[in-house]
């Protein structure tokens, strides 16, 4: 039974879905999560489409049978190559699924940008999801797609800030497929921990670009769906609990960091082959 005592599921490779889930309790303070960090597996943005599906479909019954209210699927890389089976999964039990494009690309249809520059994992610019949605909705607004396949491991690996990370981050940016763009889209949930770094390039060439961080974005469309659904919790005493397939020292490190309290890590192997 769906109620607002229920919580929200978000999943993600790793810790990059850590941004989506702390911009959410930012907009719902009284909301409790069931947060899975598929570390065991992680990047999504190297694998396949059929080998993303397969891992999103066995986190989507887990966080099911958690009894949640909503799913977000805290990945770029899942949201463009399984949404639909997502949704397919938890329609039976009326449950809504949120993925961190559609909200992204309707924003950027309200304010009509002339240029938008796309910056993610390879699986997600392969996937041309973002181009193709934008065009759906805005045909004469210009998309330029550029994988960034370092930024996600970079980040994992806690480069987030000196000389590797500002070299790495301003060879992509200066890429000219970039050039004169007035929004760059960090369409991978890891990429708002280097959110400042991304800001002070364009400060540094004297460039504005509009910063579209897709945790914002999707929290605020999150609190919309349960405002509209009755689904609000109003209770303060939330209980959150964070799973991961494979146990990694930064992503205990990164969680702590968000949520300013004893975080217990869940081992949960969901990944057997019963399973499978």
């Amino acid at each position: 039974m769906n109620n607002t005592e229920n919580p929200i599921g978000v999943f993600d490779s790793g810790i990059g879905g850590l941004t989506v889930a702390n911009a959410i309790l930012r907009e719902l303070p009284n909301e409790s999560l069931v947060y899975f960090g598929d570390t065991a597996h992680l990047p999504y943005g190297d694998k396949s489409p059929e080998t993303i599906k397969e891992y999103s479909g066995i986190i989507t019954k887990f966080l099911l049978e958690k009894n949640v209210k909503v799913i977000v699927i805290a990945c770029n890389s899942a949201s463009a190559t399984t949404f639909e089976y997502v949704q397919s999964l938890a329609r039976p039990h009326q449950i809504k699924v949120v993925d961190v494009v559609n909200p992204v690309v309707n924003y950027i249809s309200r304010n009509q940008f002339n240029k938008v520059g796309i910056i993610g994992t390879r699986a997600t610019i392969n996937s041309d999801i973002f181009p193709h949605k934008i065009h759906a909705l805005s045909p004469n607004i210009e998309v330029a797609n550029l994988a960034t396949p370092l930024l996600a491991p970079m980040i994992e690996a806690g480069f987030v800030k000196g000389h590797i990370s500002q070299t790495i981050v301003e060879n992509y940016l200066g890429d000219p497929i970039l050039e004169n763009i007035q929004a760059l889209v960090l369409a991978c949930t890891h990429y708002p921990l280097i959110k400042k770094e991304i800001a002070l390039f364009y400060e540094k060439i004297n460039h504005p670009v509009e910063i579209l961080a897709t945790n914002e974005i999707v929290a605020r469309y999150v609190k919309t769906i349960l405002e509209e659904d009755n689904l609000v919790s109003q209770n303060p005493k939330h209980h959150h609990q964070f799973f991961v397939s494979d146990y990694t020292k930064s992503f205990e490190e990164t969680t702590r960091l968000f949520y300013k309290e004893e975080v217990t890590l869940n081992y949960s192997p969901i990944f057997s082959l019963d399973n499978q």
